[in-house]
């Protein structure tokens, strides 16, 4: 492997569109034919605006090693200025584009690392889509029977954590309320505004905000920050204010640690939905992973990296493939510029990571 390999890489995969709202089809092509002499097990479904989806499995060597395990998706281009397909490398060796970080550099490094090792070492992929929305490409993973036979003892599950082990992280529960009313031109009185009811409801969340923000028993110290609330989006769909809305949607991202199960917080806001008369949708990522200190596969992350193993208040798709294998998350690069028109990775970074990888396949 050398730099320009890594570098070569990268670039090719960012200058690829594979937002989670359109196909990655040709992204998982272009990393299928990265991978010669691997058994590829291609999981191909439509999301639920019917969009041809595909994960990968891929496996070289004899069963019962560890796999290493990225997303081919990326967030939405909001913000950017520059075109964010457009993959451009700085004159400090920092590779920008959308993607770079979250996380197409770490999924080079994968590639580049399971080729690199012997074929009597297991080298196992697990390349899933939809990460960034509802995590159906890692669900499809953990079901496939093809992952379930290779007997993993460990994933690594590649996202940007300055190649620090992360035990364990937070996991989400999207919920959705949505207010129906009767569209009509505002002058005429004639109109019911959806946002009415939305309003009480909405209120009620801001009171059940502050006890997640304040209160000690919802506070969990292994996290930073100890506490995890709620993350809102109001939407009312493109109508114009001379128009009586008739729908009302708010959009909110909870997330949850092992230590603190939100059972106790979603019943309070079904109640507050049922006060309201609001209809509310709840979707539930798998449970937060997290491993203790001394379990082996932390031993052996915080061995390699030399980095003592931490927590994250973010979700991976380690909340789905933890039931295939227990989950470390450590990968090239930092969560700061992740999600926004500035992600970029050092590709000092990614080349760090493909020996290290590499190392975790060959400890099998």
């Amino acid at each position: 492997m050398t730099e320009s390999d890594i570098a070569r890489l990268t670039a090719e995969l960012v200058a690829i569109d594979s937002r989670s709202s359109v196909s990655n089809l040709a992204i998982a092509e272009r990393i299928e034919a990265e991978l010669p002499g691997f058994e590829i097990e291609k999981l191909d479904y439509r999301d639920a605006a019917g969009v041809a989806k595909r994960a990968l499995v891929a496996h070289r060597g004899p069963k019962g090693g560890y796999a290493l395990s990225g997303h081919m998706d990326t967030v939405p281009e909001t913000g950017w200025t520059e075109d964010p397909w457009t993959p451009r490398r700085d004159a400090e060796g920092v590779l920008h584009g959308l993607g770079s970080v979250d996380m197409k550099g770490a999924v080079a490094a994968c590639i580049l690392a399971a080729r690199s090792v012997p074929a009597h070492v297991p080298a196992t992929l697990l390349i899933t889509t939809d990460e960034e929305t509802t995590k159906q490409g890692a669900q499809a993973v953990a079901a496939s029977e093809f992952a379930r036979s290779l007997g993993l003892k460990g994933i690594v599950v590649a996202e940007p954590t300055g190649l620090a082990p992360v035990r364990g992280h937070r996991s989400s529960v999207n919920i959705t309320a949505t207010s129906r009313g009767v569209q009509a031109h505002s002058s005429t009185g004639l109109g019911v505004n959806a946002n009415w009811a939305l309003i009480p409801f909405l209120a009620e969340l801001r009171e059940i905000q502050e006890t997640l923000r304040h209160a000690p028993e919802w506070q969990d110290p292994a996290y930073d920050p100890p506490f995890s609330d709620f993350n809102l989006i109001i939407d009312n769909h493109g109508t114009a204010v001379n128009v009586t809305p008739a729908l009302a949607t708010c959009r909110i991202k909870y997330r949850s640690s092992h230590s603190r199960p939100p059972g106790p917080i979603l019943e309070r806001v079904k109640a507050a939905a049922a006060r309201a008369g609001v209809e509310l949708a709840l979707r539930a990522e798998g449970p937060p992973p997290e491993l203790p200190v001394e379990h082996p596969l932390i031993r052996l992350a915080s061995a390699l990296s030399g980095r003592p193993a931490g927590t994250a208040p973010y979700g991976t798709d380690a909340s789905e493939l933890s039931a295939l294998a227990p989950c470390v998350i450590l990968g090239p690069g930092s969560i700061a510029t992740a999600h926004t028109p500035r992600e970029c990775v050092a590709v000092a970074a990614l080349e760090a990571a493909v020996p290290l990888f590499a190392r975790f396949l060959t400890s099998a």
